[in-house]
């Protein structure tokens, strides 16, 4: 089972193992980690928006249009700003770090 890290922007880590194919939103409800996902995961929002740990960018599928689109609205974007609902869980992603932000811009 790959093992993924939520930190939050105060420092606190919460490892979590999830099955490989799950979504990084699923596996943060999974959990209990403190992500909205308003739109309950099928791209129309972005409160699932995390920021992942450089080193596992090159390993996630480049984002499409419309999750460009959607990270525009987001709050504190940065270059490796993802949504949660379109990373897929992979062994390869195995002790990828995800950094929440303080704030969610929600749309809906």
């Amino acid at each position: 089972m790959p093992r993924i890290v939520f930190k939050t922007t105060g420092g606190v880590e919460t490892p979590v193992e999830t099955t490989s194919g799950t979504t990084v939103l699923q596996a943060a409800w999974d959990n209990n980690i403190d992500i909205e996902g308003a739109c309950e995961g099928v791209m129309a929002c972005s409160t699932c928006h995390v920021i992942v740990a450089e080193d596992y960018c090159a390993k996630l599928d480049d984002p499409s249009n419309e999750e460009e689109d959607l990270l525009d609205l987001a709050w504190g974007v940065r270059p490796t700003s993802r949504l949660g609902c379109q990373i897929v869980v992979t062994d390869d992603l195995d002790g990828m770090e995800l950094l929440l932000p303080a704030s969610t811009n929600n749309q809906i």
